[in-house]
């Protein structure tokens, strides 16, 4: 069989496209996150994320019918982590969020889609990390990361939800791009006023000095 032919052939089978990527980023991920030296302040400090993270997601503004929500900012904490301690540390903090939010507000089709709608998009927050001196810049390319996530989840899964004469791929972008809108642009109203630096070294410094 020629090479196109088995280009072809993988094509036609996205969903196990989909599981070989999310493999990937799991591999890559945990290599990252085996660096990480995890200490008793920082597990405390990752314990009080996923807690604060978890109380603002029981408030929902609004709830999505196959699952997502807009919060009142459950995200922060999960940034302000990745912010903190680098995005290897916000991976960790993400991944363990996604578990409890799979928990609380669970919505399987499929293995994959829970990888895809619960582990993978919350790990995304974790990218906040490599922008720790611009925290807007930050949430933005976080949210975005989490927004990809489920943008392939709702076009390879939830595509037969659309509406006739409607792409799945326009229909994600449309279901998922604005409740992560709202959520998003909740998020950086949220950064924008808190005092980042100080919450830093009241969090850190303070305890590593």
């Amino acid at each position: 069989m020629s090479f196109s032919k088995n280009i072809g052939e993988i094509l036609k089978h996205p969903t196990s496209l989909a599981a070989l990527l999310a493999l990937i980023i799991l591999v890559v991920v945990a290599i990252k996150v085996k660096k990480v030296k995890l200490n008793t302040h920082m597990i405390a400090q990752i314990g009080i994320a996923l807690a604060l993270a978890t109380v603002l997601k029981i408030f929902k503004i609004y709830h999505l019918p196959q699952g997502g929500s807009v919060t009142i900012g459950s995200m922060i904490p999960i940034l302000l982590m990745a912010i903190f301690y680098g995005p290897e540390v916000g991976f960790l903090t993400g991944f363990l969020y996604g578990i409890i939010t799979l928990i609380m507000d669970p919505y399987i089709l499929q293995p994959v889609q829970v990888l895809f709608d619960y582990p993978l998009p919350f790990m995304a927050l974790g990218l906040a990390g490599y922008f720790r001196d611009k925290k807007i810049v930050a949430t933005v390319i976080a949210v975005f990361g989490r927004f990809v996530f489920h943008f392939i989840s709702g076009v390879i899964f939830f595509g037969s939800y659309a509406p006739k004469g409607q792409s799945p791929a326009l229909y994600s972008l449309i279901s998922n791009g604005v409740f992560l809108a709202v959520e998003g642009a909740i998020c950086v109203v949220i950064m924008a006023v808190l005092p980042v630096k100080q919450l830093y070294s009241i969090a850190v410094k303070n305890h590593t000095a």
